[in-house]
């Protein structure tokens, strides 16, 4: 299965040098957050295929009136075609507005969703959130801090990838792809191709 994960910055491939070719053989998009309303609808519409994003701590609007035909994942845990996804958006908290989250309240939306965790026998194939986890492609300013429960989640059920946005790629040092243990993390940051 290919699959193309979007963040935080639109990517002129996908839309000012747009060609059909390119992706015809992408078989699901997943976004990390921080990105216009009117470029998912775009995406979703030339790609024709499912698209499920998590929102990120500048999506204020979603909240309200999320991207048609995109299938949330904030705080859920899907099946796609024998895979598992499971999804925890907005990042750490450094304002007042919707998305953002401490430590704790991370913690908590996270044990929420032990029970569908232990329906599906512990099996997380692939994590997806907007924030990066704590010391893994994470930034030391408060805003771009990553999650500690993240870490636990990948230490916990070793997922295959772990996808985040957030910390931008062109102002931090940070590469693109890492490894915890047996877990790939990618950061989605404009656009990446991989194979699952």
């Amino acid at each position: 299965m290919k699959i193309l994960l979007i963040s935080d910055k639109i990517s002129p491939i996908l839309y000012d040098y747009f060609d059909r070719e390119r992706f015809e053989d992408i078989d699901l998009v997943v976004s990390c957050g921080d990105l216009p309303a009117d470029y998912m609808d775009y995406v979703v519409s030339m790609l024709n295929i499912p698209c499920y994003f998590v929102p990120g701590n500048h999506d204020e609007g979603f909240v309200d009136n999320p991207p048609q035909g995109w299938i949330p994942l904030d705080g859920k845990l899907v099946d796609h075609k024998g895979i598992t996804i499971m999804g925890l958006g907005g990042s750490r908290r450094y304002k007042n507005g919707p998305q953002q989250y401490s430590e704790v309240e991370m913690i908590w939306r996270y044990l929420k969703m032990k029970p569908k965790i232990w329906w599906k026998k512990g099996q997380i194939d692939i994590l997806v959130t907007h924030a990066p986890a704590y010391k893994l492609n994470d930034l030391e300013d408060t805003p771009h801090k990553g999650f500690k429960v993240f870490r636990t989640i990948i230490e916990t059920y070793n997922p295959k990838y772990f996808l985040h946005g957030h910390v931008h790629l062109s102002y931090s040092q940070n590469p693109r792809l890492i490894t915890h243990g047996e877990t790939t993390i990618i950061n989605g940051f404009q656009h990446h191709i991989f194979e699952y």
